[in-house]
């Protein structure tokens, strides 16, 4: 916050039910952190917002009156929210969400965001909301003096700049995201990753203007059903909202194709008479006539025989079709998502999946990157988890700071494969809960979840641990030279084969040896990401930390230009 600005100062707050409160002449002789923004001669607020429920408006009432004593000048201004579960992140995260895409942002005057107060659940969606850029504004913190003077009713601020820089083109954003009038997905998402925030925007738009099939890609794990799930919600808050009803959103039916085998496949989609096989004692309805006037979601939809995708198909282009064993068509409109962890396109050169339903799909087909790909929204995705378990148990799970860092530190390594993605992320932290004496994640247990983690990707790669296969590695070197040599000169042709696909043979023929075997790595590691950014950051994941800014993506440039190369010339 430039303290040399001449626009107007306004602070954003909620009400603190407990350390505001008080009504007797003796609430003066202690803190309270609403009144004491007004009692520092160097902050002078013109404007104080503060959002408070119905229920507290006796305490809304007094802190009026007692912050017009000590700071006259002072325009507080109340807003109503309504919060049934003030711990649940979801319904929090979607109040304050609306609230700040009402709230009218003026270039005139300079925002600080109060994070003393509300559950520890607001103050991580406050902090989401000013760090996307949906409020410009600066944090402040208030606390009371340390002993001996904690009667103190001025206490102490501190106001915290994320980055100062950003926020002409975070207001920007912000503007951007108010001229929509329902609610986004990013309510429910938490990401900080600037491609997958565009994929989100597009899906946005997609989802409220179009009934076209949709396609999620994604690995397993990468949040496909959850974010199929949010798609429905907001495809109905805004049918909802434009007065259409219950058109298409009267229902989401959500089945995993890969359940699904021969007869049984037929049965659970679409239906069957009696009579229709052996075993069919009664008629069964079907999950495509459910979704008659809904949504159905198809994940792992390239786990459909190739009898089922035709019928499915037929559904989607006539809008009927025939239960198994029945003459008599059935009639159905529905919206299909879809979802898969397969390549469609590898999947229908190999036969195995239909063209023509490929196609009916492709209208609208997003990929979903996988965590390593958001290692960014790690720290978020932590917060968020903790919270949800906190607000679902009713509890309030922290880490120590030392214990945090160790996590974040390894997670964010090249250690951390993350081979279930999100699904890891979730169980990972359900232990670490679960396990953590007095609801405090220490040091220890994360020592002990990281050996867990460590083991687990270890079983799944068919591998046995770590130092096994050090020991392994030494035996080698020790006892099988010739084989040593074979391998090195193998790794050196690989190299040559690599680099001979993006240099000539005079400017591969001056690169030495260990240079060639680095600049070999490096360019697989280009071709296996999506863009420059994540290459980067996976090849400079132990170093960034040290750089006191680091720019992986610059780096990576950089080095590439030594050799004559292009990122986009990788791929």
């Amino acid at each position: 916050m430039n303290n040399e600005s001449t626009n107007k100062t306004a602070v954003i707050g909620f009400l603190g039910t407990t350390l505001d409160n008080g009504f007797s002449e003796t609430r003066w002789q202690r803190w309270r952190p609403t009144v004491s923004l007004g009692l520092h001669d160097e902050l002078l607020v013109d404007e104080l917002h503060i959002l408070y429920s119905k229920r507290d408006k006796r305490l809304f009432k007094i802190i009026v009156d007692d912050v017009a004593q000590v700071s006259p000048h002072t325009k507080v201004i109340g807003h109503h929210v309504a919060l049934s579960s003030p711990w649940d992140f979801a319904e929090v995260y979607a109040e304050l969400y609306d609230f700040v895409t009402a709230f009218d942002f003026q270039d005139s005057t300079d925002y600080l965001l109060h994070l003393t107060t509300g559950t520890h659940v607001a103050q991580i969606c406050w902090f989401l909301l000013v760090e996307a850029g949906f409020i410009p504004a600066d944090l402040i913190q208030t606390s009371p003096c340390p002993r001996p003077d904690q009667t103190d009713p001025q206490g102490r601020y501190q106001v915290i700049d994320l980055d100062v820089s950003r926020y002409d083109g975070l207001r920007e954003r912000f503007e951007a995201e108010k001229q929509q009038h329902w609610q986004t997905l990013q309510a429910n998402l938490v990401t900080q990753n600037a491609a997958y925030q565009q994929m989100i925007s597009d899906i946005e738009k997609v989802a409220t203007r179009s009934t076209a099939p949709i396609l999620l890609i994604g690995a397993t794990g990468a949040g496909k059903s959850q974010l199929a799930g949010q798609i429905y919600a907001l495809k109905k808050a805004k049918a909802s909202s434009s007065g259409q009803g219950k058109s298409l959103l009267d229902k989401f039916i959500e089945v995993n194709c890969a359940t699904l085998r021969g007869d049984t496949a037929m049965s659970v989609l679409f239906g069957h008479v009696k009579g229709a096989f052996t075993g069919a004692a009664s008629s069964r309805e079907g999950l495509l006539k459910s979704a008659d006037g809904g949504l159905l979601f198809l994940d792992e939809i390239g786990e459909l025989g190739l009898d089922e995708q035709a019928m499915l198909l037929t559904a989607l282009e006539e809008q009927r079709f025939y239960p198994l064993g029945s003459d008599t068509p059935i009639s159905v409109s529905f919206q299909l998502m879809a979802g898969t962890n397969k390549d469609l396109r590898q999947a229908v050169a190999d036969g195995t999946f239909r063209a023509d339903l490929f196609a009916r799909l492709n209208t609208w087909t997003f990929f979903l990157p996988s965590l390593k790909d958001r290692l960014e929204d790690l720290p978020a995705n932590i917060d968020y988890k903790l919270a949800r378990l906190g607000s679902e148990q009713q509890q309030q799970y922290r880490f120590v700071p030392e214990a945090r860092q160790m996590y974040e530190s390894f997670a964010t390594s090249q250690d951390a494969t993350w081979q279930g993605n999100f699904r890891d992320l979730t169980a990972s932290i359900i232990r670490l809960t679960t396990l953590a004496e007095s609801k405090v994640i220490r040091v220890k247990d994360v020592q002990a979840e990281i050996e867990r983690l460590t083991h687990l990707w270890g079983l799944h790669n068919g591998s046995g641990s770590h130092q096994s296969n050090q020991i392994t590695n030494k035996n080698s070197l020790s006892n099988n030279k010739p084989k040593a040599d074979l391998e090195s000169k193998t790794i050196e042709q690989s190299s040559h084969n690599i680099l001979s696909q993006y240099l000539n043979e005079d400017a591969v023929a001056t690169i030495d040896p260990f240079d060639a075997v680095q600049l070999a790595y490096v360019i697989e590691v280009c071709i296996n990401h999506k863009n420059q950014a994540t290459a980067g950051r996976y090849l400079y994941a132990n170093s960034r930390d040290k750089l006191k800014s680091p720019n992986d993506s610059d780096r990576l440039r950089k080095y590439l230009m030594k050799f004559g190369l292009r990122f986009d010339e990788l791929n």
